[in-house]
């Protein structure tokens, strides 16, 4: 049951890193955005939306990369720690 869990969750974590990147490219809801929010497009691409007119806008990838990466590990430590053998 763990598993299934674990699973659900890295499946759940890999939709949204791939919604806020550049690479998604999927239209399932309408230009109004997701429940209404027009925050939440349907083109993604959220984080370059969030960092345009900063400095930081050129760095995105960079930012979404090192960003994914820091969660990832963050939740490999949360499973180690849930499913430690005693």
């Amino acid at each position: 049951m763990k598993r299934i869990i674990w699973l659900a969750i890295a499946t759940a974590l890999t939709a949204i890193f791939y919604y806020l990147s550049r690479f998604w490219t999927h239209r399932f809801w309408d230009r109004d955005g997701l429940f209404g929010f027009k925050e939440l497009r349907p083109q993604g691409g959220l984080l370059d939306s969030w960092l345009r007119g900063t400095q930081l806008q050129p760095f995105e990838l960079l930012i979404w990369a090192v960003g994914v990466f820091i969660l990832l590990t963050w939740v490999q430590n949360i499973y180690d720690l849930t499913n430690r053998s005693e």
